[in-house]
């Protein structure tokens, strides 16, 4: 939801903000707040992730600013990065995966224009995963996928993420 402030996309760049917003055209907007299920869920993927890192040659990042086009920042609740390690406060490129984690006031429609927006900006995936069932999708532009079995399969990576195993791994 849009907070009412406007800003300038410098002023944004130069200022941290707790929790942080996303911006769109000089209006700052407002993130839903995690949950403990939320919160474990992000750490237990990112640690994931992580630690295969240099066998899949990927970078993860939680929380970041990325910039979806001029004038537009989106925060992931984390993002994956293929290839050389991103430079800079702000993630200028799409990354190859974005994690959507769902909070308790997400609602269907404000989720979908943002996979919408991350999608139009470049990034070839979103997972999206609520926290509590553990029941996720995958987006792409040209559909939205249902994990019927919990594992998460990037084509041409070695990326799979066997969604339930994570807390035990």
């Amino acid at each position: 939801m849009a907070t009412g402030i406007l800003v300038s996309e410098q002023e944004y760049l130069h200022t941290g903000y707790e929790p942080d917003y996303e911006f769109d055209d000089g209006v700052l907007i407002e993130r839903n707040v995690g949950t403990w299920h939320h919160s474990k869920l992000q750490a237990a993927l990112a640690a994931y992730f992580f630690r295969r890192r240099k066998a899949w040659n990927l970078h993860v990042g939680t929380d970041a600013r990325v910039r979806a086009r001029a004038g537009k920042y989106m925060i992931p609740d984390l993002y994956i990065v293929a290839g050389p390690e991103p430079i800079g406060p702000v993630l200028e490129l799409p990354p190859l995966l974005w994690i959507e984690i769902l909070s308790p006031d997400d609602r269907p429609l404000r989720v979908n224009r943002k996979i919408q927006a991350v999608l139009e900006s470049g990034a070839p995936y979103v997972w999206v995963i609520d926290p509590e069932t553990l029941e996720s999708d995958l987006c792409t532009a040209e559909k939205r996928t249902p994990l019927k079995d919990g594992v998460l399969r990037i084509p041409g990576t070695q990326i799979e993420v066997p969604l339930a195993g994570i807390f035990e791994d």
